[in-house]
């Protein structure tokens, strides 16, 4: 009996310490929980960002392969038939008739015009063998392009045709996001002048595209599902680790302004 005093004492003294501690066990699991879950998320938004690249870059590389085929079979299909169709004018024996005559070298020169355009278009459509001569030169066949379509004032200041290194992955890229910005242009925008400027700046390439057309709301543009291809631009653009900033005012027209690390 003389030992229960000290037994109460340390019976309190120990229930003290369990409830003294038990807070700090508690506060360390939430903790811990806390920084597990973190690291939880972090590593699902990360592997959610790798998956979505993946995504992506596989749907680029079938668009890549379905323009290919595209290409090659106007180049090789279509292009041989209008060549045979040229051949085939060429070897008619006509009297000498004015009218007869006129008619059959205007249908001559305009299948020969359309060859000459599906040849090109077929380079235009099979990027990777317009960007082995370099982006500047991709970019100058693009704007070669949007000469012959007419219709608009072009202001082209193409620094790239100098530039003595490459990157064949970004090189196809940034040619279809200047196509694809390009493409907007024409269906949307009702501009009457396209300014286009690229250059290489102190590792960064750097592609500016103006039009004074009728404008819209980046912002809610930029949520839509159609998105008028900005949605393609932007992931296009994350892929290659670039940076996009538009401005746009209504009735004014619109800026697009890119950077990309280069190469």
């Amino acid at each position: 009996m003389q030992n229960s005093p000290t037994q109460i004492i340390s019976l309190i003294i120990l229930a003290s310490l369990v409830f003294l501690l038990m807070p700090i066990f508690l506060l360390m699991y939430i903790r811990s929980y806390n920084r597990h879950k973190k690291n939880h998320i972090a590593e699902k938004q990360n592997m959610q960002q790798k998956f979505d690249s993946e995504i992506l870059k596989t749907h680029i590389e079938v668009q890549e392969q379905t323009m290919q085929t595209i290409a090659t079979e106007l180049h090789d299909n279509i292009g041989q038939l209008l060549s045979l169709t040229t051949l085939t004018l060429n070897s008619i024996k006509i009297p000498e008739n004015e009218k007869v005559t006129e008619k059959v070298n205007n249908s001559l020169s305009l299948v020969n015009k359309s060859i000459k355009e599906i040849r090109e278009l077929a380079k235009i459509l099979h990027g990777e063998q317009i960007v082995e001569s370099g982006i500047g030169n991709a970019i100058e066949q693009e704007i070669n392009w949007l000469k012959r379509v007419g219709g608009y004032k072009l202001s082209i200041n193409n620094d790239l045709l100098d530039i003595k290194i490459s990157s064949p992955d970004k090189d196809l890229i940034i040619l279809r996001l200047l196509q694809e910005i390009i493409n907007n242009i024409i269906k949307h925008a009702q501009a009457t002048s396209i300014q286009i400027d690229t250059c290489l700046k102190n590792d960064t390439l750097l592609l500016t595209v103006k039009e004074n057309g009728v404008g819209f709301d980046y912002d809610e543009a930029k949520n839509k599902k159609s998105g008028m291809g900005l949605s393609s631009v932007q992931k296009r653009i994350e892929m290659i680790k670039g940076k996009i900033d538009v401005n746009s005012t209504i009735e004014k027209g619109t800026s697009i302004f890119i950077e990309i690390p280069y190469p």
